[in-house]
């Protein structure tokens, strides 16, 4: 079975699930998103903001394919890219670090590791860019897929709380307190995504 994590682009959108190519819930303020999606317009609104966040700041995405199959995706940028990110009650995320603002897999491919690699292909991918650390807002009510990840989820994949909250805690996880990753990040893609055109899929933009 041949895994490969791809940088997401507007050419690769269509693989996102339809509900998430038209969700601009990180996207756009709480009004400026309302006004999306009563005028039916969040598609072409989630293209403009991906299209400026890649020419201005890079790889903001990684999408997962299994056999060619899409499966999951995750996409993270700098607070700055995120403007919902300030309506929460634990904003706002620190300056040296950068959101993590959702993931998603399809049910099938759920509790085989393919969350925790993609949580370390992120984490890889900033490390080389000389970030400090990912920060998410987590739901600890999670009880199903939305764009808020579950807070036990990033707990169980190395982020501690640095803002508590009943409902929505600010998490943080340290890329130079988790520096030895890239050795073991290395190990863990050559077991679980194999030698399926590794390198070219996982090189930052």
């Amino acid at each position: 079975m041949g895994r490969r994590l791809v940088p997401l682009t507007l050419d690769n959108l269509p693989d996102l699930p339809k509900r998430c190519r038209s969700c601009v819930f990180w996207e756009l303020d709480p009004v400026s998103g309302e006004a999306a999606v009563k005028t039916g317009r969040p598609e072409l609104e989630k293209e403009a903001w991906i299209s400026a966040v890649l020419l201005e700041w890079g790889s903001c995405g990684r999408v997962v394919y299994v056999d060619d199959v899409p499966v999951g995706f995750v996409m993270y940028a700098p607070p700055a890219y995120v403007p919902r990110s300030m309506a929460f009650p634990t904003s706002p995320v620190s300056a040296d670090a950068v959101q993590l603002l959702t993931a998603w897999l399809t049910p099938g491919y759920q509790g085989q590791g393919l969350g925790r690699v993609m949580v370390q292909t992120v984490a890889k991918d900033l490390i080389q860019r000389g970030f400090k650390a990912i920060e998410a807002f987590g739901d600890a009510r999670w009880t199903e897929p939305a764009c808020v990840l579950p807070a036990d989820h990033l707990l169980a994949v190395g982020f501690k709380t640095v803002r508590p909250h009943p409902r929505y805690p600010r998490l943080r996880l340290e890329l130079r307190a988790t520096i030895s990753w890239k050795e073991d990040v290395e190990l863990a893609l050559d077991r679980l995504l194999g030698a399926v055109q590794k390198e070219p899929a996982l090189r930052p933009l």
